[in-house]
């Protein structure tokens, strides 16, 4: 994993805005519709090629493929995996947002709940097709390439959130269906790191799972359940370098009351236990800015390496260069200048076709995240 002793480097969580030609070919392939495989992965791979760019344009160090080819972060499996059907199944749905049903019916009605077919399992897991993984590889490393980049890592979901939001009909216990699931994502965390990519394992069941999917049991059983995640995502990651994955831990990427979020301290140990030497995590928005305080409490391990979100992925607001230093060097205060990379708290783009931050500001935030990384640099190195 790229770290420097001489800059704070910049990084995000993995999703951007797909242009609508990319959202038109991932619904036509979503809906299983007739549609032409050579111009899907035509527009893919110009997609990815066009993101990278822009992510270099902005002064991003560590670049993805803005998960151009999947429609979100954790369905896209039924692509690739068998076991995996369609079904109408009712939808769990944030504690925070059924407290205030006024609000959630508004989000509803503006169109800020994404639409798309949820998988559910009604058959046993096994590797379907390695097309898909091969060809995300290979549009990220030529696009990478072709930007300049320095590094690049490549987005792949936990076994513990594709258990937690994809219903599970055929395996006789949570324990069996995440087994069969480390098995088949082992081959994929496998492969992208063996390609020379970094690896993101996005774990948004060890804190957003809290509020939506453990809403009515204790704390105790959250964190039992949270423990058995992180034991499958090691067993998944045993071939895989610590130094070749970071860990993405979300709250849930949308605007909302979040008053039911689980605290950091509650789940610190077990983020700490697993594998992969980074942890990105939100640290900017209202509900989780102040747990840098418990971040310098911890006893975080002298490998780790900490990306903390400097920017929030919920609002246009363009947060200021300075703003942005200040939240680096608060957690540098922590873990030392080398060990921290600056970060989002999530994605741009988590489901195709839908997101609160507009394209163009996106890459704007980027790039002032990238002037406050360099504030930062000069403060810290001086």
């Amino acid at each position: 994993m790229l770290t420097s002793r001489e800059r704070i480097l910049t990084t995000h969580v993995g999703s951007m805005p797909r242009p609508q030609v990319v959202v038109d070919q991932l619904f036509a392939q979503d809906r299983d519709e007739d549609y032409d495989q050579a111009k899907f992965d035509r527009v893919m791979a110009r997609a990815v090629r066009e993101v990278a760019r822009k992510q270099v344009d902005a002064g991003v160090d560590v670049i993805s493929d803005g998960e151009m080819s999947k429609i979100s972060y954790v369905t896209y499996m039924r692509h690739r995996f068998t076991g995996f059907e369609i079904a109408d199944v009712p939808r769990a749905t944030p504690q925070d947002l059924d407290d205030f049903p006024a609000y959630k019916q508004r989000l509803a009605d503006a169109g800020g709940t994404p639409v798309y077919h949820r998988p559910i399992v009604r058959n046993a897991i096994t590797i379907k097709d390695l097309g898909p993984l091969e060809k995300d590889i290979a549009n990220l490393l030529a696009a990478k390439e072709a930007a300049g980049a320095a590094e690049a890592f490549m987005n792949s979901a936990s076994p513990g959130v594709v258990a937690g939001f994809q219903p599970n009909e055929y395996y006789p216990n949570k324990e069996q269906y995440l087994g069969a699931l480390a098995d088949v994502l082992k081959v994929e965390y496998e492969k992208i790191t063996e390609a020379g990519l970094i690896l993101q394992v996005d774990c948004p069941d060890l804190a957003m799972g809290r509020h939506i999917l453990f809403r009515g049991v204790d704390i105790a059983a959250f964190k039992k359940a949270a423990w058995a995640q992180v034991e499958a995502l090691n067993y998944a990651l045993e071939n895989v370098p610590a130094d070749r994955a970071r860990l993405h831990l979300c709250w849930g990427n949308y605007e909302g009351p979040h008053h039911h979020d689980v605290d950091i301290a509650e789940v610190m140990d077990i983020v700490l236990a697993a594998k992969p030497q980074a942890i990105q995590f939100e640290a900017s928005n209202p509900r989780h800015q102040h747990e840098w305080r418990t971040w310098a409490a911890a006893d975080i391990p002298d490998d780790k390496i900490l990306i903390p979100g400097a920017l929030d992925t919920t609002t246009n607001f363009i947060e200021h260069p300075q703003l942005v230093a200040e939240r680096i060097e608060r957690y540098a205060g922590i873990v030392g200048r080398e060990r921290v990379i600056a970060g989002t708290d999530c994605g741009f783009g988590t489901f195709a076709g839908f997101g609160a931050i507009h394209p163009d500001i996106a890459y704007a935030k980027l790039s002032s995240l990238a002037e406050g990384a360099r504030i930062a640099s000069e403060r810290l190195w001086s």
